[in-house]
């Protein structure tokens, strides 16, 4: 039985869909009823079920994982997933509200929903933690100090969760996905269309320019490395930070610039 937060839309769905694909049953997590009604309608009947809820509450979080319980007889794997962006603006700029909701979802949230869903899964002799965190939490993001901070938060909040409960069976990994196709980059993408005057598919070509593969993620290809998270196949894996960023990474972007500058001077 596996709870996956933020499980409407995006990434979360695409892991939830995958985990119900192998067998798994899921109740997927989010703020907004309809999304996660229209989200239902996409898996056979009898495999997943719906809790409307915030993750930076813990009475939330708590119903949250008593809904799983209650629905597959015990909780085997989590996934926290939710997670929101922020205003662009440098410290200075941003404002102290939006740095806390930044901060309450993408950071307490996990830590809420980890406090509530790991007692339940002991009661079973353990289980699966993965937390979806981002290429941002270990290479800064221009004018992004509360998302980058919130995300590097939760990659040592799984490290120690990971300590903490590997002698009960509790394994706990993160994921940093780097650009993913999701609602939360279509908003992003439409904001530079905006400011550079440039269709989306020209700022999707700078976007991806120094990325090995060249291109974003599809949300299903997350949803793979969550299944080998979740699975006995990963029985000996904790604490592990793993990146699926098309290889962004390993970029050394300065000496990648200064390349392209040497190229294009060569080509003129």
């Amino acid at each position: 039985m596996a709870l996956v937060t933020g499980g409407g839309t995006g990434i979360g769905l695409a892991v939830a869909q995958r985990f119900v694909a192998e067998g798994a049953k899921v109740c997927i997590a989010g703020r907004r009823q309809d999304v996660l009604d229209e989200a239902l309608r996409s898996f056979p009947p009898g495999t997943a079920i719906s809790c409307c809820g915030n993750v930076s509450h813990e009475n939330d979080t708590e119903r949250m994982a008593d809904v799983a319980m209650t629905f597959g007889n015990r909780l085997d794997i989590l996934v926290n997933n939710a997670g929101i962006s922020q205003k662009p603006g440098t410290i200075v700029e941003l404002d102290l509200a939006n740095w806390q909701e930044v901060i309450d979802t993408n950071l307490t949230g996990p830590f809420l929903v980890m406090k509530s869903a790991i007692p339940r899964m002991l009661q079973g002799g353990g289980g699966s933690v993965i937390n979806i965190a981002s290429l941002g939490g270990v290479r800064s993001v221009p004018e992004m100090p509360a998302y980058a901070s919130s995300k590097a938060g939760l990659i040592m909040l799984t490290k120690q969760a990971a300590l903490d409960f590997g002698p009960r069976n509790i394994r706990v990994n993160a994921i940093c996905p780097g650009g993913v196709w999701t609602p939360m980059i279509d908003n992003v993408i439409h904001r530079y269309t905006e400011a550079l005057h440039i269709d989306e598919a020209t700022v999707n070509d700078l976007v991806t320019y120094d990325v090995p593969l060249r291109r974003m993620a599809l949300p299903s290809e997350i949803s793979g490395t969550c299944v080998y998270l979740a699975s006995d196949d990963a029985a000996f894996t904790t604490g592990a930070v793993i990146m699926v960023d098309g290889g962004a990474s390993v970029v050394d972007v300065g000496r990648v610039a200064l390349r392209r500058a040497q190229r294009d001077k060569a080509i003129r």
